[in-house]
């Protein structure tokens, strides 16, 4: 017989999606850092725009930072809050003295890959869970992020 959290979701269901949601954690956590980066050295004639877009960034990161966070908690379960964590189990990578307005924007779009992937394995896996609160949260974060990944591509067609 399946034993069920305190929110009703199979235990070991749950186990499985606060691992990925750490895993997605993680990612956040070094988009964080590398928009952050991109925001404070970023230099040339797009300067203005890009400053602004990358600020934008940041914050709606370290938003769901908290937002995934506090899912992994409402599961049952521990979030890293650890950087060497985030390091270890991160597949986007931390990106140093970028000034160049146009390959911080690929590497945006390349973080976006990055969480749009994990993400959509998350809304799978949470549907079959009947995990409503993080199916929701995935579906947001997708919806949000291809509009994003247009945008930031059609940036860098001009």
């Amino acid at each position: 017989m399946a034993t069920k959290n305190m929110i009703g979701i199979d235990a070991e269901q749950a186990a499985q999606l606060a691992d990925k949601l750490n895993r997605l954690l993680a990612n956040y956590q070094l988009f964080y850092i590398n928009a952050r980066g991109f925001h404070w050295n970023i230099s040339g004639n797009k300067f203005f725009e890009l400053h602004a877009k990358f600020e934008e960034l940041y914050n709606d990161a370290i938003v769901k930072v908290d937002e995934i966070a506090e899912r992994i908690l409402t599961l049952g379960h521990t979030p890293f809050h650890s950087f060497s964590s985030y390091l270890e189990n991160a597949t986007i990578q931390e990106v140093s003295n970028v000034s160049d307005g146009d390959v911080a924007v690929r590497e945006v779009l390349s973080a976006f890959k990055v969480l749009i992937e994990a993400e959509r394995e998350l809304l799978t896996l949470s549907a079959d869970a009947d995990d409503e609160g993080t199916n929701a949260l995935m579906s947001d974060y997708i919806r949000e992020q291809e509009k994003l990944v247009w945008m930031y591509s059609a940036y860098l067609r001009d």
